[in-house]
Parts: C-alpha cells; structure tokens; sequence
C-alpha cells in the first residue's frame, strides 16, 4: 500500500517510514523536514495555517495521522492546553476533510490517539471497550477519535491507535528518565502504585503496520505491551537494567511544583491491555519489560 504520514518528523513518525515502502511525508516544512527526513517524498501540510491542502493525498491508500502537539514537553498554561487540542482536533477535521476531496480517497486512516482516552482508573483492567475518562487529555482524546471516525462516512476504514508511553533508545519517555537514572537518582513517581501502559517502539511501529493491514480491526485499538507493569515495578527494572539504584522517590507535591496542572500525566494510572490487537492476530517482539528494556538500554 503506497501511505502518506503526518507527524513525519516525531520519534514514531520516523521510525514508521523506516517500515514503509516510498512514503510521503505530509510537513508543515518540506525544505526544514528534509534534512531529518533525507530521500522521503515530502508534501506541504499545515491546514491550521491555512495552506492549501489540494492533492496532498494523492496516490495514498492509506494514511498514518500521527501529528499533534508534544503533550509533555511544557507546563500547560491555557494557550498551550488550545495548542495540544487544535492540533489534534482540528488538524483531523481538516484531514478528513481533505479526504472529501481527494480525486481518490485512501481506504485506510490510521489515527493516533492515546491511552490518555481513559483518564485515572486506578488498578481497573482496561481495554477498548472500557468508558474515557473525564479529565483533560481523556477529552482531547476523545474528540479526537470523533474526528478521525467521520472519514468512516466517506467509506474509509478507521482504526484510533491509542498510544502507550513509546520506550525508545533515542527519544521519548525514556530518554528523558535515562540521565538521573544512570547517575543513581531515579525512583519512582509519587506513590508509585500508578499503571504504566508501556510499548516498544519496535511494537509500536508494527502495531501501526497491523492496524493498516487488517481488514478486522475498525475503531479504538490499545498500543500497548500485554504486561502494564506499576511505575515502582518499572523504576525498579530500569534501575536493575542500568545496574543503579532506583531508590530516590519524587513526591506528587515536588512533580506540581515543577510540571504544574501537566504532572497528572506523570502520575494517572492506566492498566490498559492489548485486546484488540491481540485478538486480531498481532504477535508483540517485546511483551515483557525485562526483555525491552535489556534490548533499549542492556549492555
């Protein structure tokens, strides 16, 4: 299948069109995109400027929607909150729209979403038949999925990828855990009992491919390892893997302090599972976090 992808220049984004055969990259700057994106077809997108999305979608079967704004990369004052819901909402209305449009609609809309759909639940076992949260991200979440679920009507096959926290060598969650870590500092997020839906990246670029391959999986589908693991059985691994203590706790007060109204991100706990996957056929490289992190950070 020939794929046009959004959010090309993310740590997904890449590593998808590493997986695929002659992409194209829809930027909001070909010219700055192609240094990072060296001999991938690069196409103008930035519909939330107003640029003229005519024919960005042509010769795509199918399209990988992964852009939006960084979610944890800064506290979240009012303006950045409209940033992190209009690059997904309207950035996906406007893509939708562009389906509408195209001379030949894609089959296939594969569209980021986030486990952040479920909001806080504790220890509650989740999946994609679970309810959404309440809270902001669970809001942003869903509208978004609504978005990407109208190309539905234009006889377009639509699968929500709600995302898990990405564990990658070069970027990510990860990245940014490694330096107190491996200085001996690391330990875990408030009381530490909080579910982490952690995935591989290697899972997670093959969970996309899955969902664009198989003609079953319609609607939300969980990215994430079959073994959610608690954030103190995940700092406990990281700090085994890196041959450091974990043994530094940050409180839920100093995390206020330093990442304001964003820290609930760090501290909301989700047990999602992989049903839908699963069920589907996929088989995950990495499952167990033992085996992830020996191949992210072992040696």
């Amino acid at each position: 299948m020939h794929a046009a992808v959004t959010g090309a220049t993310g740590l997904l984004g890449k590593n998808l069109l590493r997986a695929l055969d002659a992409p194209i990259a829809l930027c909001r700057d070909p010219a700055r995109a192609a240094a990072s994106l060296p001999g991938t077809r690069l196409r103008k997108w930035d519909p939330l400027a107003g640029a003229d999305t005519a024919g960005a979608l042509d010769g795509a079967d199918v399209v990988y929607h992964l852009a939006g704004e960084p979610v944890a990369d800064t506290r979240w004052s009012d303006a950045q909150k409209a940033r992190i819901r209009d690059s997904r909402v309207l950035g996906t209305r406007a893509l939708v729209t562009a389906m509408e449009g195209a001379a030949q609609r894609p089959s296939v809309l594969v569209s980021a979403s986030a486990v952040g759909f479920y909001g806080d639940r504790g220890d509650e076992v989740l999946d994609e038949t679970s309810t959404g949260g309440s809270d902001f991200l669970a809001s942003v979440c869903a509208a978004w999925e609504a978005e990407a679920m109208a190309a539905g009507r234009l006889g377009v096959r639509v699968v929500c990828v709600r995302m898990g926290i990405v564990l990658a060598r070069e970027g990510g969650a990860l990245a940014k855990m490694l330096p107190p870590f491996k200085l001996g500092a690391g330990g875990r997020l408030g009381n530490g009992r909080q579910w982490m839906p952690w995935v591989h990246l290697d899972d997670a670029v093959g969970l996309l491919l899955h969902a664009a391959s198989t003609p079953s999986l319609r609607g939300p589908m969980d990215a994430v390892s079959p073994n959610p693991v608690t954030n103190a059985d995940f700092t406990a691994a990281l700090g085994h893997a890196l041959h450091r203590p974990a043994v530094i706790p940050v409180p839920n007060f100093a995390l206020r302090v330093a990442f304001g109204e964003m820290a609930a991100v760090l501290t909301a706990s989700q047990r999602a599972l992989p049903r839908a996957a699963v069920a589907s056929g996929y088989a995950f490289r990495y499952p167990e976090l033992a085996g992830a992190l020996a191949d992210l950070v072992g040696g």
